[in-house]
């Protein structure tokens, strides 16, 4: 009785803190918000627009087109917390945002982090997250979040291959019986992919554009695999030689050529973690294949691409955006069962 009194009047909190966008989602509702993360300050006072509102959206479409008075900035890059202080005032927002009232109590919070990272940054991320407003606060790694978000069995004595293609990091974990048996991570993800598409740009046609209009310009043609038809598309930026703007005429086969670096650094982590894999494991994964997560699995053919070089089945989860915050919402909704999971900061239990 008390505990669901302490539910209704408090409910806990699920966050998937990525490097691009952040989710929220509220024990019994589901995913309760979902912006960009992103916080618009001015420049010298580090106080945020709009009395501390400049935050996700609002912040996102300030992204390369502030005065020098303002500036836009991510408080987390490839996975990690590298603005301290932009970062606690970005989730007391979002926490505020994403909660109907709060009674004056303070939630429980499951964060979803990257595998990868060292025990000062998860100890960036308690202390974010507890000055932020947070109770008591626990991580999951992303990878296994993102496995029980994709419905995957792995509480069962067999192979569950999940790949995790975030904003700032790939997160790469094979599992079984309840547990990770083996995994990988790099830092390259979609970010890293719109810094080659600028870089290619520059290259190959002489122009400069900004990572937005590269961000851009991957979703509307970008590609992992030949396509049945493909697109072409038109890019606007700034000469490198004549220093006056002009378009150019892009195609997806030159957005492929663009991206095959970052995308082959992810398809070596893949194979690294089945290398790394028990054999009676590894013949698992010839009928169960692998699941694309996160926002970098929506690129074209990206599963078509990753299973001829793998060489097993490779599928795209139904909702890959919102894997990873659907898995840490279902830990959250099972605490007890998921309690092995956790990292509460203490080493144990």
């Amino acid at each position: 009785m008390l505990h669901r009194l302490r539910q209704w009047l408090c409910p806990d909190l699920a966050i998937d803190l990525g490097t691009a966008n952040t989710l929220v989602a509220i024990q019994g509702e589901g995913i309760a918000l979902d912006e960009p993360s992103v916080v618009a300050l001015h420049k010298g006072s580090r106080k945020i627009l709009g009395k501390g509102t400049a935050v996700g959206k609002l912040a996102k479409q300030m992204l390369g087109r502030t005065p020098d008075s303002i500036i836009a900035v991510r408080p987390l890059k490839e996975g990690v917390i590298t603005d301290f202080e932009l970062c606690e005032s970005m989730l007391r927002y979002f926490i505020l945002k994403a909660r109907h009232h709060s009674r004056g109590l303070r939630p429980r919070v499951v964060i979803a982090v990257p595998g990868s990272i060292t025990p000062v940054e998860k100890r960036a991320v308690f202390n974010s997250a507890e000055r932020a407003g947070a109770g008591r606060v626990y991580l999951i790694e992303e990878s296994k979040a993102a496995g029980i978000g994709a419905g995957l069995p792995i509480s069962e004595p067999m192979a569950s291959m999940v790949c995790d293609i975030g904003g700032g990091t790939s997160e790469v974990a094979i599992m079984s019986l309840g547990d990770t048996v083996v995994s990988n991570s790099v830092r390259i993800g979609g970010d890293k992919c719109d810094e080659a598409i600028v870089e290619y740009m520059k290259q190959h046609f002489s122009l400069r554009i900004g990572v937005q209009t590269a961000e851009d310009l991957k979703l509307e043609l970008g590609s992992a695999y030949p396509l049945e038809q493909e697109l072409t598309g038109e890019v606007k930026g700034l000469d490198t030689i004549s220093s006056i703007p002009r378009k150019a005429i892009v195609t997806s086969e030159e957005l492929r050529e663009a991206l095959h670096g970052p995308l082959e650094s992810i398809l070596n982590c893949c194979k690294q973690t089945i290398e790394q894999c028990k054999p009676e494991l590894v013949a698992d994964l010839a009928d169960n294949g692998m699941v694309l997560t996160g926002g970098g699995a929506l690129l074209r053919g990206l599963e078509y691409y990753m299973s001829e070089q793998l060489g097993i089945p490779v599928r795209v989860d139904e909702d890959p955006l919102r894997t990873v915050a659907r898995g840490t919402a279902i830990c959250l909704e099972h605490l007890s069962q998921w309690r092995h999971a956790f990292d509460n900061g203490e080493g144990d239990f």
